[in-house]
């Protein structure tokens, strides 16, 4: 029969014993080592930053500048020891300056790629189609010189690094009527040309806007389609309404096209520029040369006194040393400045966070001021500026093809904003276009 009652423990079973504690602690030792690799190797993980950026097509002269800067951008940080003690990488698609295929890369990127921060891309036509796409995974999305997007969607982690104030629609032209209005025989008709697409509509509406606050009566107003490449007839038309001033909203090759027709016929109203996208491009300004001299329009920065930003002049000395072997916009004057800026906004916001949770970043962007190349920015309740600082220039003395000469701040005169200003308006047009 089996034996009953307490068993006595035998020596081994006392040393298995003795020894359990040593053993738990040797694999608590070795669970810790595990847990501190693991989270030493996420640590490592980069930060993927996610975006499209226009490197072909018609809007490829702004996107591929923007890019080198932002690379500079993503150097520098990562020489720093990148964010959150984990290096960032851009990770990007070219959109081809295609609105159609824009949310497709968007959504990839988001699911695909899973990217942890995602960026605007170039411009307001490629930065429209993507909102909802963002706004469905509930991402912060910082648009890049994108114009009054967030009008038609009020999403609350939209950013607009754009400098237009709380009215982009109207601000976005409003400087150039302000000049215009303070000549001594001021414009009373306007003409008003703009390619059928939302960037140009809706700088169109402002500049209706503008005109009407002004007391100017508009005597042609009409879109031409975004595939248009001879601007001769359009031209003509706009000079047979005989307006004082011509307004134009377009991109880089109908900027050129519109100016080379405009000389060819021997047109000059009073007052010709607007928001001519593509003039602020080296090879452009190069390309044109002295056509340019008259035209009035818009710049995002100036090496002028006045946007002498904090490491504004460190980053367009080394964009520039790489400039040709990228093969982009020789002066960076455009593009960098913003590119760069907001990507400074986007790290500082993860590093004041301490985290890349949505909810946090946005609630840091709206209640936080950030010093960039680009100057001050804040952000209002709609995701646009508080205050407005577009910069209106017109060309002048500009004598030949040669791009350097563009370095010389003196080919484009800042009419406005007033703190920005470094001088006044040769009007009418056809007395700059005689210097």
């Amino acid at each position: 029969m089996p034996r009953t009652g307490t068993c006595r423990p035998t020596h081994n079973t006392q040393a298995g014993r003795r020894f359990m504690p040593g053993v738990r602690a040797a694999l608590a030792g070795l669970l810790a080592l595990g847990l501190s690799a693991a989270q030493a190797a996420l640590a490592a993980e980069p930060i993927r930053i996610g975006f499209t950026m226009s490197l072909t097509g018609g809007f490829a002269s702004s996107g591929k500048p923007a890019l080198l800067a932002m690379k500079l951008w993503e150097e520098d940080v990562n020489a720093k020891g990148g964010l959150l003690n984990r290096p960032v990488k851009l990770v990007y698609y070219d959109d081809q300056s295609n609105p159609a295929s824009a949310p497709g890369l968007y959504a990839k990127l988001l699911d695909v790629d899973k990217v942890d921060l995602v960026l605007g891309p170039y411009g307001t036509n490629m930065t429209a189609p993507i909102m909802p796409v963002v706004m469905q995974h509930d991402m912060v999305l910082l648009g890049l010189v994108a114009l009054n997007v967030n009008a038609r969607f009020h999403y609350d982690k939209y950013f607009g690094m754009q400098a237009l104030g709380s009215n982009p629609t109207v601000e976005y032209s409003r400087g150039i009527f302000d000049v215009a209005a303070s000549q001594k025989a001021p414009p009373q008709t306007i003409a008003i040309v703009a390619a059928d697409t939302e960037f140009s509509r809706n700088n169109a509406d402002g500049a209706r806007v503008n005109a009407r606050r002004n007391g100017m009566k508009v005597v042609y107003d009409r879109t031409y389609p975004p595939n248009t490449s001879d601007f001769l007839s359009i031209m003509r038309a706009v000079a047979a309404s005989a307006p004082d001033m011509v307004y134009v909203a377009s991109y880089p090759p109908d900027s050129v096209g519109i100016v080379r027709a405009t000389n060819e016929i021997g047109f000059q109203p009073k007052l010709f520029g607007g928001s001519m996208v593509g003039l602020q491009s080296a090879n452009i300004k190069a390309q044109l040369g002295p056509l340019l001299n008259g035209v009035v329009t818009f710049e995002n920065w100036l090496p002028v006194p006045t946007m002498n930003f904090p490491g504004i002049a460190d980053l367009i000395r080394r964009y520039q040393a790489r400039a040709a072997t990228e093969g982009v916009d020789a002066l960076g004057y455009f593009m960098p400045p913003p590119a760069y800026a907001y990507l400074q906004v986007l790290g500082e916001a993860v590093a004041g966070v301490g985290s890349l949770d949505q909810a946090r970043l946005a609630e840091y962007l709206h209640t936080h001021s950030f010093s960039t190349v680009w100057g001050e920015i804040r952000f209002g309740p709609d995701g646009e500026w508080p205050k407005p600082r577009m910069i209106q220039v017109q060309f002048r003395d500009v004598r030949n093809n040669d791009i350097d000469q563009f370095k010389d701040p003196r080919t484009e005169i800042i009419l406005d904003p007033p703190e920005y200003r470094t001088g006044n308006l040769i009007y009418p047009y056809a007395e700059a276009r005689g210097r």
